[in-house]
Formats: C-alpha cells, sequence, structure tokens
C-alpha cells in the first residue's frame, strides 16, 4: 500500500501525564501497522504536579504539541487550543480523528467536524461524571457529552460496566459503543530482592503497591485508614506509595503515624521493578474506568485487591484472581489482610492473574481491535 492509500489517524490526548490514557495513546502511535496507517499525535503538557510520561516512559515519542490542550480549562486557552487543532485537522486531513480524555474530546471532535472529518472517534478511558467536579460541574459534563455524541461515529469504551454507566447517562447508544480493554506488555522478569534492595524496600517483609495519581478520586486517605488495619494483624506489613500529585503534602502526613511502614517512592520510571517488588496491588479509587495499574500488576503475576468501582471488577476476579470490596476502608483493610497473611493464596492468585492477562489484555491485541475498528467504519 502507498503513502497515499495509508488510513491517516490523527490522534488527540489533553495530556502524556503517567497513566492507562497516556499509556494506550503511545502503544497505538507506535503500533499500527504501517503499511496501513499514518498517526500524528497531538497532545498538551502536563501540569507541575503530574508526571510526564514521555520523559519517564517514552521519551522519544513523536508528538505535536498544543498550548492550551493539558488539563485546566479556561476560556482564553481552550480557544487557542480548538483553533490550533483545526488547523492540524486541515493540514494533516486525517480520514480519523481518535480523541482520548474529557478536554481533548470535546475540543477534538469539535475540530473534526469543523475539517469534515468522516470518520470521529472517542475513547472513555473511564468517566467523570461524578467525583470530580461536584453536582453542577457533573451535570455540565453529562450535557456537553450528550451534544458530543451527536457528532462522534464511534465510541471506545475500556470495560462493559463502564459502558452501561455512559449509556445509562444519555451518552451514545450502546450500538455506538465498542469495548476495547487496554493492553500491556509483559513485562522483563526482574529479582524480588533486587526489586526491593533498588527501592529502598525490606527484602523480608510482604509489600502492598499503590501506583498512581496522589488526588482526592483515588483515595489514598481510605487506603491509608485501611492498612491501619492490615498492621493490626500483620505488623510487619509495607504499604509502598508510587506516584506524586496535589495531595502528596497530605499524604505525607496522613502516612507519617505508621513511620517505616509506608513507604514513599514517588514516581518511578522502572515500572517492571515495582511489580516485581510487591505482594499485592491495591486500588482504592471511588471512579476508575479499567485500571491499567491493575493490569499492569496482573500481567507481572501480582494479584490485586480494588474496590468495586468501573471496570476493576473486569480485570480482578474475585477470589480468582484478587478481591473485589465495597469502596470503604473497613472491606479494603480486611481484604488486604487477608491476603498479606496468605502467602500461597497470593500465590496462586497471582498465576491465575497473569495467565488471565496475557489471554485478555496483551498490547497486540489492542492494537488489532483498533484496526478492526477503523477499516470497519471505513468501510475497508
Amino acid at each position: 500500500m502507498s503513502a497515499l492509500d495509508r488510513i491517516r489517524v490523527l490522534r488527540v490526548i489533553a495530556r502524556m501525564n503517567v497513566g492507562g490514557p497516556a499509556w494506550q495513546a503511545s502503544v497505538l502511535t507506535r503500533g499500527l501497522d504501517p503499511e496501513r496507517y499514518e498517526t500524528r499525535l497531538v497532545v498538551g503538557t502536563t501540569e507541575e504536579d503530574e508526571a510526564d510520561f514521555l520523559e519517564l516512559r517514552d521519551p522519544d515519542l513523536p508528538v505535536t504539541v498544543v498550548p492550551g490542550l493539558g488539563r485546566s480549562p479556561g476560556p482564553l486557552g481552550d480557544l487557542r487550543a480548538l483553533l490550533a487543532l483545526v488547523r492540524e485537522v486541515r493540514d494533516y486531513r486525517p480520514d480519523v480523528v481518535h480523541t482520548h480524555t474529557a478536554k481533548a474530546g470535546a475540543l477534538g471532535r469539535v475540530a473534526a467536524l469543523v475539517g469534515r472529518v468522516p470518520i470521529r472517534v472517542h475513547t472513555f478511558h473511564g468517566h467523570v461524571l461524578h467525583g470530580y467536579f461536584g453536582a453542577v460541574g457533573s451535570a455540565l459534563v453529562r450535557l456537553v457529552e450528550r451534544v458530543l455524541a451527536f457528532v462522534t461515529t464511534a465510541f471506545v469504551v475500556v470495560g462493559e460496566r463502564v459502558s452501561g454507566e455512559l449509556v445509562e447517562a444519555g451518552i451514545g447508544r450502546m450500538d455506538d459503543h465498542v469495548v476495547i480493554p487496554p493492553g500491556v506488555a509483559e513485562p522483563e522478569p526482574v529479582d524480588q530482592m533486587e526489586a526491593r534492595r533498588h527501592l529502598g524496600l525490606p527484602v523480608d517483609r510482604p509489600v502492598v503497591l499503590f501506583v498512581g495519581r496522589l488526588t482526592v478520586i483515588k483515595r489514598v486517605d481510605r487506603l491509608l485508614e485501611a492498612f491501619e488495619r492490615v498492621l493490626a494483624r500483620a505488623p510487619r506489613a509495607v504499604l509502598a506509595i508510587a506516584g506524586e500529585g496535589d495531595l502528596a503534602d497530605d499524604v505525607r502526613r496522613w502516612a507519617a503515624p505508621m513511620g517505616e511502614s509506608v513507604r514513599l517512592l514517588g514516581w518511578q520510571a522502572e515500572i517492571a521493578t515495582l511489580y516485581a517488588a510487591a505482594d499485592l496491588v491495591v486500588i482504592s479509587s471511588d471512579n476508575e474506568g479499567m485500571p491499567v495499574t491493575l493490569i499492569e500488576a496482573a500481567m507481572a503475576g501480582v494479584p490485586g485487591v480494588t474496590t468495586d468501582v468501573g471496570s476493576a471488577s473486569e480485570v480482578v476476579v474475585h477470589g480468582v484472581t484478587g478481591l473485589v470490596v465495597a469502596a470503604d476502608s473497613e472491606a479494603l483493610g480486611e481484604a488486604l489482610a487477608e491476603l498479606v497473611v496468605d502467602e500461597g493464596r497470593r500465590a496462586s492468585m497471582g498465576t491465575a492473574a497473569a495467565e488471565r492477562a496475557r489471554e485478555r489484555f496483551g498490547v497486540r491485541r489492542l492494537v488489532r481491535d483498533h484496526e478492526d475498528l477503523y477499516r470497519r467504519l471505513l468501510g475497508a
């Protein structure tokens, strides 16, 4: 296929902060068949309290930066970003505009409509319909998304439960939704003792790992309350928190009474080292899509304990690859303690998690699903 015949995909994401959306944008930008696809990735800038995926994980990824496309909305910045996206559309002349994250989804789809792009796809890696903006803000978000649904050819949604929540909120119809779970690479094997020494963690104590932004929606306060319960049953347990965010100072203060039982690692570039050091991975959030942390952990053979939010339960099979619990500190603490003290059960769950992850959550499957979607939408 000649360069003129290749399908052009303009991918737009608000910012490449460390997390699932950035990882998938990177994988899809690099992974689509170059004989059939040409891709341009347009991004905004990260905030000061965020870890930059491009710096930590993929510094050579080619991107086009659009000022004003980042997280914080504002009329003038949003207008400049929209006009820049319209110019990108007219310059690149894509067959598909595929947007990721809420702000990029709004501006990118409008730019695609103005530029008469035939196929407009938006990925919901989760949603911000509740838990982020308060009652009035959430209502406004729902209204905007309902309007944008009329100019969207298809929605990619990371999980069945998230898709159902969106349809229930009036955002698209089930026929418009295509469920494509995230995909991650199998990690390079890392010795656990070496990983722990590298991270400064004890080599002879059970380690529970949290990876994520230290922000309200992640409910690290709940996690720390839960871990107090864990220490009552397993005093030698250690909680390792890998991440930064606007609540970093609060987390340090909340964790201080537990002393060396809680270790704050900041952002870490070597993901395989993090998971190799862990016996368990935990999600304590009020709202999630399909947490890539749980998938990465499973791929590394680490069982997960998660609150029952979003499509987390589509990654962690309760009682088989980990535990899924109600979103409260008591339930979370009991589940963590149950596995912290049972090394044999952790091991069997980790084996099951790795087998299931390799079958369902690989990178090649993620790329293939998107290639199939683009061809179907274009009638190719």
